[in-house]
Formats: C-alpha cells, sequence, structure tokens
C-alpha cells in the first residue's frame, strides 16, 4: 500500500509580504517551521508592497501584506486579518530633502512617493493636498532625493531611520500629524485572506501569524540578528534594526484591539470625506 505523507495531505497556503526587517521578523517562526500546521503547508514570497497590492487585484495570494489605502478595491476578495497589521503611536512615513522647509512650502512641489496604493501616499495627500507625486519604489526614494534627482521624497520602511546617513534631513512625520489630529495610532497595512477560505481555515491560519508574531516578541535577542540582513538601508546596525522592528511590530500586530480598529475606520472616514477612496469598507476581521 503506497503511503501518504502528511505534508501531502496538507494544503499549500501562499503568503506574500514585505522584504525589510519588520515582516522577516513577524513571519520568521513559521518561514522556520518553527510554528508549524497539520493542515497547511506554507510558501512565502516577498515583494515590494506597491506590488502586492496591485497583486491583490489579481487575487495572486492567498494572504498578503495590503497597504490600508489599498483595501477598499478589494474587499469583497480579501478579508482583514486581526493581527499582523502596521501601526504606529506618534510616528510613520516621514518627508525628507536636502534642506529644512516648512510644509506649507512643499504645496505643489514634485516628491517622490513609493507607490500610489500606500497609505502613505494617501496621509500626505490628506496631510498637504496639493503636490506633484512621482510614483518609484521605496528603494530608490532615499538616493534619488540624495542624488537630486527630485526635491523631496516620502519614506516608508527602515529609511525612516537610515536618510541621515544621505545627508538628507526630516522635514515633517505624518504619523506625528496623525496622531496630534486623531490621538490615535496611525494604521498603515495589514495582512488579508481571500474570502473563498472556510471560516474554520480562516481562523486557523489567523491563529499560526499570530502564533508566529508571538515567538518574535519572545525571542527577539535570537531573531533580531537573522532579520537584519533584510533591513539593508541599517547597514546591520543591531541596535537600530531593534528599534525599527519594534516600531512595526508591537501589540497592534498582534491584535489591532479596540483602538487600532478604530484608527483603521478613522483613516477611511478621513479618505472618504476627502475623496480619495469612493467608498467606506466594511470592517469585518478573521478573530
Amino acid at each position: 500500500m503506497q503511503k501518504i505523507s502528511l505534508k501531502t495531505l496538507r494544503k499549500i497556503v501562499s503568503i506574500a509580504h514585505s522584504p525589510d526587517a519588520d515582516d522577516a521578523f513577524m513571519f520568521y517562526a513559521l518561514t522556520e517551521k518553527i510554528i508549524k500546521s497539520n493542515n497547511f503547508e506554507i510558501e512565502h514570497t516577498l515583494k515590494d508592497i506597491q506590488s502586492l497590492n496591485k497583486e491583490s487585484q489579481e487575487l495572486k495570494n492567498d494572504i498578503q501584506a495590503i497597504s490600508f489605502f489599498a483595501y477598499p478595491e478589494v474587499e469583497n476578495k480579501y478579508q482583514l486579518l486581526s493581527c499582523g497589521g502596521s501601526l504606529g503611536y506618534g510616528y510613520g512615513p516621514i518627508i525628507v530633502g536636502k534642506q529644512k522647509v516648512s510644509y506649507k512650502e512643499l504645496k505643489n512641489k514634485t516628491i517622490a512617493i513609493p507607490g500610489e496604493k500606500t497609505t502613505a501616499y494617501l496621509l500626505l495627500k490628506l496631510f498637504l493636498g496639493d503636490f506633484n507625486p512621482i510614483f518609484v519604489t521605496f528603494d530608490k526614494v532615499l538616493s534619488m532625493v540624495s542624488d537630486g534627482e527630485y526635491p523631496f521624497g516620502l519614506l516608508i520602511h527602515e529609511g525612516q531611520l537610515s536618510y541621515l546617513r544621505h545627508n538628507l534631513v526630516k522635514i515633517f512625520d505624518l504619523g506625528e500629524w496623525w496622531l496630534g489630529k486623531t490621538n490615535l495610532p496611525v494604521p498603515l497595512g495589514g495582512n488579508v485572506i481571500k474570502r473563498t477560505f472556510s471560516s474554520e481555515d480562516k481562523r486557523e491560519l489567523n491563529f499560526l501569524i499570530k502564533k508566529s508574531i508571538e515567538y518574535a516578541l519572545l525571542n527577539k535577542e535570537k531573531i533580531i540578528p537573522f532579520v537584519s540582513k533584510y533591513a539593508k538601508e541599517l547597514e546591520s546596525n543591531i541596535e537600530l534594526v531593534e528599534k525599527f522592528v519594534g516600531m512595526y511590530v508591537n501589540e497592534f500586530t498582534l491584535d489591532y484591539g479596540t483602538i487600532g480598529k478604530i484608527a483603521i475606520k478613522k483613516l477611511y472616514q478621513m479618505a472618504y470625506k476627502e475623496g480619495h477612496i469612493t467608498k467606506m469598507p466594511v470592517l469585518d476581521f478573521v478573530e
């Protein structure tokens, strides 16, 4: 009789996320098979967030990271998981340039943006209103501004901590602006799962990711050196890598909770009011 392995019986599930240190940290236990499932075999794919935002339109991945700005267009295809989100209290995407200027001087100026469906872009639209966006991949923004190709840039990921090495100055922090305006953490992105999965499968996969996040938070000293290779802008400075990871893998990553969900709803209310999204998404989370 032919033997059927447990692995053969598992359903292959694709998880796609950004190639940066905080996502690598969050998914470490799943990637290294420390957290396992009898029902699912996880396959990981690394893509920049703007590519993932586009791929969500095509239902390319079973589970993926997504910008909150991109989610309303695919809410009928994907459901938000209750864990894996990137939220920060009093910090977020930053605008940089070669010299300090007032935010009013940014009006109608050219700003390099890391993707047209990134929440960073939405926040800048809410904050600044009129400006000339040039869309580039997130890892090109720093060099393009420091080389003088564009006067200003909007930074996400580890560039928020490494811009000084490029002789740039911080002009404005959109996370600080958001906190002052709402008294809430700034919601940047989350993880979503295809709605075609059964409720039971959704709950188990959400649980697996949550356990992976829990493991990472309890084993920082072990995991931070491993994920530092994904923070190329920080040149393996372990202290900076740990700071960056701590910024975006926190209690809200483990579970949005009431405050995190209010923050997400507030973002959509403001975006809808200003005409940046055409409908208010229904926020039903996999718990």
